[in-house]
């Protein structure tokens, strides 16, 4: 276990460098001057726009820009805003907002969608079945903003149960409504895919085996079948959780929500170098420990599966 642990960590040393030298590039070839662009309309003098490309390192060639960033990352230092603000303030101020608006929104995946996705591959063919195929679908075909406005206008104004926009502090009554709009994105994804696992599941010969020794339906299904069902499941989960915590920037905007996305939004739009490839930074540890530990999951999940020493 504890050489499997030290080979990913490794493996994700390159996928860390190759991210952020992408992101940094991106942004570094967007058009447009950032200087120039945090005076708005005015014409800034020459000798303030040459200290200020000297103070962001922005006049020096892309691959030195990168590798003082990259240092600077090593030594646990994220940089300063063009607004002068440091960057591990900013994200200390909006990371535990998308990371509890995320964390939200699996759960009502892991609740809704497993539980549906079971009850449907229990009873393949049956008319529960075939109406949450119909209501997946039904999500699928929806972009998410159509699905924000209306659920914004039904349950916000109209019947009054929640805000219409998530007040300050964004507490988690705030975030019930964004993060149920941000889970039906996934909600087909997972009731198809915890169907087709179960029904898959039900018809091995472990399960049939359990069947014949006399157990019971109560205890064949949650242990013998949800269990062994749920490794695709999560494993789609820990991806979508990584979406969820930086794809986000629909949602957040339409509800107001002072998280990660918009800011990340708002800081490509001015050309913010330090503060989008920092952002991305921590997005990507975090999508690689949430990895490492779905991994580390599966042998709990599936006792057949064990990791080479």
């Amino acid at each position: 276990m504890a050489g499997y642990i030290v080979r990913r960590v490794l493996q994700a040393i390159p996928v860390l460098l190759g991210t952020t030298f992408l992101i940094y590039f991106m942004v570094f070839a967007l058009p447009g001057d950032p200087v120039v662009a945090l005076f708005g309309e005015k014409t800034p003098p020459p000798q303030v726009v040459e200290q200020l490309r000297e103070r962001y390192n922005l006049d020096k060639p892309f691959i030195v820009q990168y590798l003082i960033f990259l240092g600077n990352i090593f030594r646990g230092d994220l940089g300063v805003s063009f607004s002068g603000q440091p960057v591990a303030d900013i994200l200390a101020q909006t990371f535990p907002v998308t990371l509890r608006l995320a964390a939200l929104s699996t759960f009502f995946l892991m609740v809704g969608g497993i539980g549906v996705g079971l009850i449907s591959g229990l009873r393949k063919g049956g008319v529960f079945d075939a109406s949450a195929l119909v209501v997946s679908l039904i999500f699928i075909s929806l972009p998410i903003f159509v699905v924000a406005f209306v659920a914004q206008y039904v349950f916000a104004i109209q019947l009054g149960w929640f805000r219409t926009t998530v007040g300050v502090g964004a507490p988690w009554q705030d975030l019930i409504l964004p993060a149920l709009v941000l889970a039906t994105a996934s909600f087909a994804q997972i009731v198809r895919l915890t169907r087709a696992s179960v029904i898959e599941t039900e018809g091995q010969d472990f399960v049939r085996t359990a069947a014949s020794k006399g157990l019971s339906r109560n205890r064949i299904v949650p242990v013998h079948i949800l269990r062994n069902s749920l490794i695709p499941v999560v494993t789609y989960l820990a991806v979508d959780f990584g979406t969820l915590m930086v794809g986000a920037v629909v949602t957040e905007g339409i509800f107001n929500v002072p998280g990660v996305g918009r800011t990340v939004y708002q800081a490509i739009i001015r050309g913010e170098n330090p503060t989008v490839v920092a952002f991305v930074t921590v997005m990507v540890l975090i999508y690689l420990v949430v990895n490492l530990l779905i991994d580390l999951l599966y042998a709990v999940l599936d006792p057949r599966i064990r990791y080479a020493k």
